[in-house]
């Protein structure tokens, strides 16, 4: 059995029927209860109710589609680092509340050493980049400095944690 807690959150204790079924659904979400069941060798019924409650409980914090960026115009993927000049609480918020409000965002986490955030962007062109960077970086006067790298290839892509 493993229990978690994290950021103060208390997770269910989950056994390897509940690890397996957790693999199956971070690799396809639309997989169902049927074809899990025969995969973790539980009945439809037991999978759906343990499914109930690993959503309920945060476990499963969201199923999504995950799209091709190129498909969709957005060529460049980029990462950048970014330290702030001042770091107090209504600092950081402020900045997290725009990042998170930004569409070429994808991912933006809150780091130690020295940047104070990385973040992952997936931009149309580098004109795109540029405006985000007036927008949200020269526009902004609690920015310090950012850095980017412009990344070459997806090797692996994924927020699997299993």
């Amino acid at each position: 059995m493993i229990a978690n807690s994290v950021d103060g959150d208390d997770f269910p204790r989950m056994d390897d029927k509940d690890l397996e079924i957790l693999r199956l659904v971070q690799g396809n979400a639309r997989l169902t209860a049927d074809v899990i069941s025969q995969e973790v060798h539980l009945s439809p019924a037991a999978v759906q109710k343990r499914l109930k409650r690993l959503r309920e409980s945060g476990v499963i914090e969201k199923e999504i589609a995950v799209l091709s960026p190129g498909a969709l115009g957005r060529e460049m993927t980029i990462i950048v680092e970014v330290i702030l000049e001042r770091e107090s609480r209504a600092h950081l918020d402020a900045f997290k509340r725009k990042m998170r409000q930004a569409p070429e965002v994808q991912q933006c986490y809150y780091t130690t050493g020295e940047a104070d955030f990385v973040m992952i962007l997936a931009v149309e062109n580098i004109k795109e980049y540029e405006a985000f960077t007036q927008r949200h970086f020269f526009d902004e006067s609690n920015v310090s400095r950012f850095t980017t790298a412009v990344v070459m290839d997806r090797v692996k892509v994924s927020l699997d944690v299993l």
